[in-house]
């Protein structure tokens, strides 16, 4: 796996003060992308536990609410081994942080119940280990700037944790975060 891009005190891509790791490699080419760079697989510098342990140490100040995952796309089958261990060690290490990804699979496509190259148990377990998952592509007919954390009308924030619990996809409160 290739990082595009760290950003250690991003405020953009989810609540509050957050660490954004941005992955290399994304097969959805969405129109309007902001970050087509980042569709190549080979784009970037590689992931090593030297940039992993870096994510950890700028995670830790008690000012930094979390680790946001996006790319490129977090949940392309390539990326998702380094991900899933980066996310075990962040809930073990750092268990009071947040983690939201952004991809553009739905939920219902990393979960197997429609069938696409973003479900598998790594998915699965990726998601367990979220808080927030803004899922769905990026459609530039929908494209709203007012939104709040996220690009097009159609892209969902939802509160993983309160999903998997109930079974029925529940959505992020936003209104309990302004």
């Amino acid at each position: 796996m290739n990082i595009a891009e760290i950003k250690y005190r991003d405020i953009a891509n989810g609540l509050g003060v957050r660490v954004s790791l941005f992955v290399s490699g994304c097969r959805h080419a969405c129109k309007g992308c902001f970050n087509e760079i980042a569709w190549d697989f080979d784009f970037g510098k590689p992931y090593d536990k030297a940039a992993e342990d870096e994510i950890l140490r700028e995670l830790a100040p008690d000012y930094v609410d979390g680790l946001t995952l996006l790319g490129g796309e977090p949940f392309e089958p390539e990326n998702r081994p380094e991900l899933l261990g980066l996310l075990r060690r962040v809930r073990a290490e750092l268990p009071e942080k947040s983690v939201w990804i952004y991809s553009g699979f739905t939920f219902e496509e990393l979960t197997g119940k429609v069938p696409s190259r973003g479900g598998g148990a790594d998915s699965e377990e990726m998601l367990s280990l979220t808080d927030v998952l803004v899922d769905g592509r990026f459609v530039y007919a929908l494209k709203d700037i007012t939104l709040r954390f996220r690009g097009s009308s159609n892209q969902r924030l939802i509160d993983v944790k309160k999903t998997l619990e109930t079974g029925t996809v529940t959505l992020w409160d936003s209104s309990a975060h302004m």
